[in-house]
C-alpha cells in the first residue's frame, strides 16, 4: 500500500546521500523508483559483517555488475569505511550514480568522513506531508499518530509508535554505543518531550533527569544527529528589542512526541494537543522547505518580555511570521505576537493558523484553518500561493 503514495521528494541526477529517520520511507521509495539498481542493504547482519571485514568488496561487486549504473547502499552509517571505496569508484568516471541512505549522520561525522568532498550532494526525506496523502488521511488522525509512513500503514499505529521508539533506543543509540547509560537516556527522552514546542532550558532538563548539564547537551546532540530532534534558533536580524537567546526544541514527528509525552491526571490534554499541533506545523514547514531546496531559513521570535511568534520564514522570497493556535476562536490576545513582530518588521506577511473553519482577515493578519493550510502545502507551491 505504501508504494501507492507518490512522494514529493525530488531525486537528484547525480550521486546523493539520502538521510532521514527510520520509517520515513527511504528504502520503499528507492526500491520502487530504481527497481534495476544494484542494492546493498547494510541493515542485514550478514551483509554488514561482510563489508565491515572488507569495505573494498563494493568495488568488486560494482565491477561484477556493469549493467547496474545506479548503486544504492542502504544505511551507510553502519559501515562508513565503504565511502572510501565509493570515492574510488566515482573517480573512475564510468557514470556510476550512488545513492547512499542513512538514518544517522553521527557515525559518519565521528569517523571524519568529509561526505565525499562535495562529489555527493545531500538530500533528506521526511514524514508524509498531508498533501502527499490527499484524501487518504485525516487531520485529527495526523495529530494523534503523526505522519511516519511506517505508522500510517500499520494495523496498530499506537503499538507501532511504541515499538519504533524502542527500536531507535536499541539500534541507533545502544547498539552504536552512543551513550553509556541507556537508562538515563530513556529517562531523558521522556523529560525532553516536555520541551517539544517550548524554549529549551537545558539546566531544567538536566535537573529533571538527575544528570549533569553536559550529559543532556550530548543527548540533545545525539537526537539531532539521528534526526529525531531539532533546535530552532531565535530570529534576531536587525532586532529592535531585547530578545531571548535560548532555542526552541521540536521532535521530528508529532506522533513520536505524543508517544513519548507522559500523560496523567495533572497533564492538560489541551496543552499536549497544542504542542502537537505546533509540532505538526513545524514538521510540514521543514519538509516543504527541504523539498524546495531550502528557499527559507526557519526561526522563531521571542522578546525578553515574553512576546512570541512561533515561526519566522526568512529568505530571498520574503519574510513571513506564523502563529499557531489550538483554538477554534481567535481572541485579540492571540494576535499580539504577530502585531508586535509586524511593528518591528513592517515588510513581513503575518499568518495565524487555528482550528476553526473560516478564512478571514483580522487586524491585517490573515487567519487560516490549519488543516486546510497544511493539506495545501506542496513543494510545487510558493508560500504566497498558500495564503
Amino acid at each position: 500500500m505504501e508504494l501507492e503514495i507518490p512522494r514529493c521528494f525530488n531525486m537528484s541526477i547525480q550521486s546523493y546521500f539520502l538521510f532521514g529517520p527510520r520509517g520515513t520511507g527511504k528504502s520503499t521509495y528507492l526500491r520502487s523508483t530504481y527497481p534495476e539498481a544494484l542494492y546493498i542493504d547494510l541493515l542485514k547482519p550478514d551483509i554488514q559483517r561482510k563489508y565491515l571485514a572488507r569495505p573494498e568488496t563494493i568495488i568488486e561487486q560494482v565491477h561484477a555488475h556493469p549493467e547496474s549504473i545506479i548503486i544504492i547502499i542502504d544505511e551507510i552509517q553502519k559501515v562508513p569505511a565503504i565511502l572510501d571505496a565509493v570515492h574510488a569508484l566515482i573517480e573512475e568516471k564510468q557514470g556510476y550514480r550512488f545513492i547512499l541512505t542513512g538514518s544517522s549522520a553521527r557515525k559518519l561525522k565521528r569517523s571524519g568522513v568529509d561526505l565525499l568532498a562535495g562529489r555527493v550532494i545531500l538530500r533528506q526525506m521526511h514524514p508524509f506531508l498531508l498533501s502527499e496523502l490527499g484524501d487518504r488521511f485525516d487531520f485529527d488522525r495526523a495529530l494523534n499518530i503523526g505522519l511516519l509512513p511506517l505508522v500510517t500503514f500499520s494495523l496498530d499505529p499506537l503499538e507501532t509508535l511504541h515499538a519504533y521508539i524502542a527500536l531507535y533506543i536499541r539500534e541507533e543509540v545502544q547498539y552504536e554505543g552512543l551513550v553509556r547509560n541507556i537508562g538515563n537516556f530513556t529517562r531523558f527522552l521522556e523529560v525532553i518531550s516536555f520541551s517539544h514546542g517550548a524554549v529549551l532550558n537545558i539546566s531544567n532538563v538536566a535537573r529533571e533527569c538527575e544528570v549533569e548539564r553536559k550529559v543532556v547537551e550530548n543527548y540533545i546532540t545525539i537526537l539531532e544527529d539521528i534526526l529525531l530532534g531539532t533546535r530552532l534558533r531565535i530570529f534576531s536580524k536587525r532586532a529592535k528589542r531585547a530578545l531571548i537567546t535560548h532555542p526552541k526544541f521540536y521532535l521530528f514527528d508529532t506522533g513520536v512526541f505524543k508517544t513519548l509525552r507522559p500523560k496523567g491526571p495533572l497533564d492538560s490534554t489541551h496543552e499536549i494537543d497544542g504542542a502537537g499541533l505546533e509540532g505538526l506545523v513545524f514538521q510540514h514547514l521543514v519538509a516543504w522547505n527541504a523539498y524546495k531546496s531550502h528557499p527559507f531559513e526557519i526561526f522563531f521570535w521571542r522578546s525578553r518580555g515574553g512576546v512570541e511568534v512561533d515561526f519566522i520564514l526568512y529568505g530571498e522570497d520574503g519574510i513571513y511570521a506564523i502563529e499557531v493556535k489550538n483554538t477554534d476562536k481567535i481572541r485579540p490576545a492571540d494576535l499580539r505576537g504577530l502585531r508586535e513582530f509586524k511593528h518591528d518588521y513592517p515588510q513581513c506577511k503575518t499568518l495565524l493558523l487555528y482550528r476553526g473553519k473560516e478564512r478571514f482577515l483580522k487586524n491585517q493578519i490573515l487567519c487560516l484553518p490549519c488543516d486546510k493550510f497544511l493539506s495545501a502545502m506542496h513543494p510545487d507551491c510558493t508560500f504566497d500561493s498558500l495564503l
